[in-house]
């Protein structure tokens, strides 16, 4: 993946995202995590957040009582946001470490071990190397320890129009990328709202959205347009890399050929079992 256009700036976003979080959001993040991982705490678990954003999903990780939460990020506004929540919630907890660093550094993956619970959702796509970035994903989960990621759908010449839409997006002045972020917002939603309004269920998928993993739409729309380097992967590509690996697929949610992330819950196999 070539880097010729600026890389977008996540953590921005992610700062605008936490200063209205809510207790109903960070309850909505537990709840993804909880029916995802199959568990209903992720106590005596270790828990590191690959490219951990906003923080919300190592916070959610630590009101699970899991025993250790690691979140790194290559972009640090995003370690400041999750300084940020974890001062709000865990000001003294030792427990919760975060700090900058990168998924494509081999010798800094080597450094952090192994983990029961590897999160990265939404991540390892906007790397600019994905398939090392998968590659060293894997590298941090220990042997039943679990892989939580998320990665876009390929959509074939869909996926080639977003990239020129991302380019330009990030070689914009503001006033162009806010009027960009928000033609994608009306058209993304407008279609949708019409729907529900037809079927007697005004704002339904609106609200479901909103609900899940305590995300925002707006957020979402900005991380969508801007999110550059971005690669993609189908849901089979995704499997069969893992399964070369040594892992077992658990859990999986597709978009069904649209847009968005394709979600991924893969356990991996202890070779001396």
């Amino acid at each position: 993946m070539e880097n010729m256009s600026p890389r977008f700036k996540f953590g921005k976003n992610w700062k605008k995202f936490i200063e209205k979080l809510s207790e109903d959001q960070v309850r909505e993040a537990e709840k993804s995590l909880v029916d995802a991982l199959g568990c209903s705490s992720l106590a005596g678990k270790k828990f590191i957040d690959v490219g951990s954003g906003s923080g919300l999903f190592s916070l959610a990780a630590m009101r699970l009582n899991a025993d250790q939460v690691h979140s790194f990020d290559y972009d640090f506004d995003s370690v400041a946001c999750a300084l940020a929540l974890k001062q709000k919630y865990f000001p003294y907890d030792a427990r919760w470490v975060i700090e900058q660093g990168d998924i494509l550094d081999e010798r800094y993956i080597e450094s952090l071990g192994n983990w029961d619970v590897v999160y990265s959702w939404g991540v390892l796509h906007h790397t600019g190397k994905m398939n090392l970035a998968l590659e060293n994903g894997a590298r941090l989960v220990k042997p039943s320890g679990k892989l939580y990621i998320a990665i876009y759908n390929d959509q074939g010449w869909q996926t080639e129009l977003w990239i020129s839409v991302k380019k330009f997006y990030n070689k914009s002045p503001l006033t162009i990328r806010w009027l960009i972020a928000a033609i994608t917002y009306l058209g993304l939603w407008l279609c949708v709202s019409i729907r529900d309004f037809l079927s007697l269920r005004p704002f339904y998928t609106y609200r479901n959205y909103h609900s899940s993993r305590g995300m925002n739409s707006w957020t979402d729309v900005i991380d969508w347009v801007g999110g550059y380097p971005f690669e993609v992967a189908t849901p089979e590509q995704i499997f069969v890399f893992y399964r070369e690996r040594g892992f077992v697929l658990e859990h999986l949610k597709t978009v069904q050929g649209k847009m968005g992330n394709n979600e991924f819950v893969f356990l991996r196999q202890n070779p001396r079992q």
